[in-house]
């Protein structure tokens, strides 16, 4: 009698079918696409970071014992103190690449505490590592989770801390049982859920390999597509983690390519918000997620439920315009995968690079944030980005003039040299000749733009050095844009009016606690596609800066007249290009006169 198939999951599987040959076809072609835009490591790469989690091991071992003798403790105690590193997100999932930063978690038994982590754990590991070794060191002891980010051996650590209501932590020790969550404070709670939700996610799929193949697949899709940033309301790395494992469970036996053209299918026709779940929601003294209890929860529009207990909503800021860009997406892929099974496109098309500045949207905000210096700059910039998926949800509820307020994934940093203030001024407005180094764009989670309040101490080099100015006054920029799909009322007036909106936004930011309106600026800065700054488009790969549309105009014989159109933008000249004149906007955040 043949064994029951195992099912994975709440619901039965939708199909155990066996791989065809076509499917295997597609899955060779998929994985060497996958190759072609660098998506895996080096054998070189990958030991290299196995041993720098070695020397974060061995640091915070070191640190465990150095807080024990802080307390007096005899050796022979501070030998079984222990302590340990546990690496998760990607790199637990198997799916990082050239570049990919590596979350851990540094647990320490409960002698260590984590005030005591965030002043001696970074001096113990630029002594165990050596200084060159550790380039960038950023702490934010006060964010939602707190944090240290590092650069160790050229390769991005984002490092959090538990120190649990043990005495000593093992080498063996794991975090799987519910148990270890009990007398902890909120902060380590979170912290330690980190790993527990990707071990979990681990143990729910049926294969781990095929789930890595289509995880990357999905995980490069999204990037490429810009609807992969959680900060600004798209789902992060373990939310499209749990959406393709939860296509795993009901393809148990797919490989990755198939799974990739089932994930658009089965999230095309998901029935929101009912929430993708990997197992049911386990009950406990901790909060965890529930619709039905807590209105906040009923809100959530696309949930996507962590399997670990306490379970959360890992998707609760996808606003309505983040939720529609998504759907949208799903569909484009939905369309396209299907044109690859049948032979009709190939994955490069699935893959293509986002046109949010080239085409997508006819108006655009620019949130600017300012600063004299470097270090206040980036500082500033990241309280303001933790704002916008509210700044979002707000202009999501003016319907007489927004369609669609869509966030941009990434920070874009500019560096200007002016020479009075007047000019200080027109930067903080957007303008661009001023400017005189190379702009960067920023991801959410990198070091040089720390994501969490804003509340960064750098030390140790932490990026890269700004051009060197001797004379005048350096104004650093972090640019944040919102693309604008205007309702018919915006196209006939062309006079948006969202000063509530943009004053509630500013006042939002304004609580930041170490708001100085000396030192700090913000402005929302409107204007049309064709407007905006050179430095966005990437000429060199074919993207076209767009032009200023041509004018049409009655004649009095009846007959359309066209005028002659401007004259093609250039090339981005070395300084940019200017913004547009704030005295003349299309849409304003401002107040009408």
């Amino acid at each position: 009698m043949a064994q029951p198939t195992k099912q994975w999951g709440l619901t039965p599987p939708m199909s155990t079918s066996l791989p065809t040959p076509l499917d295997n076809e597609k899955n060779a072609e998929l994985v060497e696409e996958l190759k072609k835009n660098n998506n895996y490591e080096t054998h070189d790469e990958t030991q290299k970071r196995i041993k720098t989690l070695r020397l974060l091991n061995q640091a915070n071992r070191e640190f465990v014992r150095e807080a024990g003798r802080r307390q007096g403790l005899p050796q022979n105690q501070l030998d079984q103190l222990g302590g340990k590193i546990y690496p998760y997100g990607s790199y637990r999932l198997g799916v990082y690449g050239p570049g990919s930063d590596i979350d851990t978690l540094a647990v320490a038994p409960k002698s260590a505490t984590r005030e005591q982590f965030f002043e001696f754990f970074p001096d113990i590991l630029r002594r165990i590592a050596g200084p060159e070794a550790v380039t960038s060191c950023t702490a934010v002891p006060d964010a939602f989770v707190p944090i240290i980010k590092l650069v160790v051996n050229g390769i991005e650590i984002d490092l959090i801390f538990a120190s649990l209501n043990r005495q000593t932590i093992p080498s063996d020790f794991e975090l799987r049982d519910n148990k270890i969550l009990d007398g902890l404070d909120e902060a380590t709670i979170r912290a330690v859920t980190g790993p527990r939700v990707t071990d979990t996610i681990l143990e729910l799929v049926p294969e781990q390999k095929t789930f890595r193949t289509a995880l990357r697949a999905i995980k490069l899709w999204a990037q490429r597509r810009a609807i992969y940033a959680n900060i600004v309301g798209y789902p992060g790395g373990v939310a499209w983690a749990m959406l393709v494992g939860r296509v795993c469970q009901m393809y148990p036996k797919a490989i990755g390519a198939t799974l990739v053209h089932k994930f658009f299918n089965v999230l095309k026709h998901w029935n929101w918000p009912t929430p993708v779940q990997l197992q049911d929601i386990e009950k406990g003294p901790q909060r965890t997620w529930n619709p039905q209890l807590y209105p906040g929860d009923k809100k959530n529009l696309m949930p996507v439920i962590t399997p670990a207990y306490p379970s959360m909503c890992a998707t609760f800021n996808i606003t309505l315009s983040n939720k529609a860009v998504i759907l949208r997406e799903i569909d484009r892929g939905f369309k396209i995968a299907g044109d690859i099974f049948e032979g009709k496109a190939q994955w490069a098309d699935l893959l293509k690079k986002h046109t949010f500045f080239t085409k997508d949207h006819k108006y655009y905000l620019s949130i600017i944030t300012a600063c004299q210096d470097s270090q206040e700059a980036k500082a500033w910039s990241g309280a303001v980005e933790s704002k916008i998926r509210h700044f979002v949800g707000a202009l999501d509820l003016n319907t007489k003039m927004i369609m669609l307020a869509r966030p941009f994934i990434k920070a874009v940093k500019r560096q200007h040299q002016c020479e009075n203030e007047e000019q200080v001024r027109q930067v903080r407005r957007g303008e661009m000749k001023y400017k005189i180094a190379e702009t960067t764009m920023i991801e959410s989670t990198d070091p040089d733009l720390v994501a969490a309040g804003g509340a960064g101490t750098a030390t140790n080099g932490d990026d890269a050095a700004p051009a060197k100015i001797d004379t005048g006054i350096p104004v650093y920029t972090y640019t944040f844009y919102i693309g604008i799909d205007p309702t018919p009322l915006l196209e006939q007036t062309r006079n948006l009016d969202i000063h509530v909106e943009t004053k509630m936004f500013k006042d939002r930011c304004y609580t930041w606690d170490k708001i100085d309106p000396s030192k700090h600026f913000l402005e929302v800065v409107p204007c049309k596609g064709w407007m905006l700054p050179d430095d966005l488009f990437d000429t060199a790969a074919g993207e076209v800066v767009p032009s200023k549309p041509s004018r049409k105009r009655k004649l009095a014989n009846g007959d359309t007249s066209v005028d002659e159109p401007p004259a093609k933008r250039l090339a981005p000249a070395p300084n940019g290009a200017p913004a547009a004149s704030a005295a003349t906007p299309p849409i304003t955040p401002h107040a009408p006169s």
